[in-house]
């Protein structure tokens, strides 16, 4: 039971310091929050007058580790604002679901232990899958962009956390027309500060990558909506 509480609260304050670092942290907040208060759960359970089973645990972990890997990854791959819900919730899956079978092992037949181990191997090179893909590629910059975007709405434009800084990690080798979203969207927040020196460098890189004609719009026509219901003030850093 220990060693399930430790895994539980672990995963828990790894992901919650992940997700400081992530574009949408909200996302992976919310599934720290669940794993830490699984752990707190568990822990009290310990001290119940009667034991819990042995399999409970496992079975938890089996269950949330793969709610969570079928989020994570519709939040990977279709709608890109986090990379670190699916490879932690596969380790829950894979310790949840390889520790069920370890279990019934001795009591399965021989087909059923190729079975076991078949499925223990995928979950394993899922697993290794989702943390190469979420841990080691990480945030892909139309992330930076979309929270670039939400930032100015809220009117967070400076700090760590804000409009600037998210646009300024929003850069991308691969997508060039990325790089043209973040450079106009920095050249008008600039303008919209009274700040013409940064908005000249940013138009200049804007124009190596194609001009004002290279960018969308929609992506202007939201950039300066969201403008305009910042005060001019705010924009300029102290």
């Amino acid at each position: 039971m220990w060693f399930w509480i430790a895994l539980f609260i672990a995963l828990g304050v790894i992901t919650l310091y992940y997700s400081r670092h992530q574009p949408f942290p909200e996302i992976s907040g919310r599934f720290a929050a669940v794993l830490i208060i699984i752990g707190i759960v568990l822990w009290i359970s310990t001290t119940a007058p009667r034991p819990t089973t042995e399999s409970v645990p496992a079975i938890v972990a089996a269950f949330i580790g793969g709610v969570a890997v079928v989020i994570g990854v519709i939040h990977m791959a279709v709608l890109r604002d986090d990379v670190v819900v699916a490879p932690f919730g596969g380790i829950l899956l894979c310790m949840g679901a390889i520790s069920l079978m370890g279990d019934m092992w001795a009591d399965m037949g021989q087909t059923e232990q190729i079975g076991s181990f078949t499925v223990a191997s995928i979950l394993v090179l899922l697993e290794i899958y989702l943390a190469f893909r979420g841990l080691v590629v990480g945030v892909q910059a139309i992330s930076w962009s979309k929270s670039g975007l939400r930032q100015v709405r809220r009117g967070l434009i400076h700090g760590p956390n804000g409009a600037i800084s998210h646009f300024e990690r929003s850069w991308d080798m691969e997508n060039p027309w990325i790089n043209a979203m973040s450079h106009a969207a920095l050249a008008l927040i600039h303008r919209h500060a009274g700040n013409q020196e940064e908005e000249r460098e940013h138009i200049l890189e804007l124009e190596k990558a194609g001009g004002w004609e290279s960018v969308d719009e929609a992506w202007i026509g939201a950039m300066e909506k969201a403008l305009s219901q910042t005060k001019p003030t705010s924009l300029r850093d102290d």
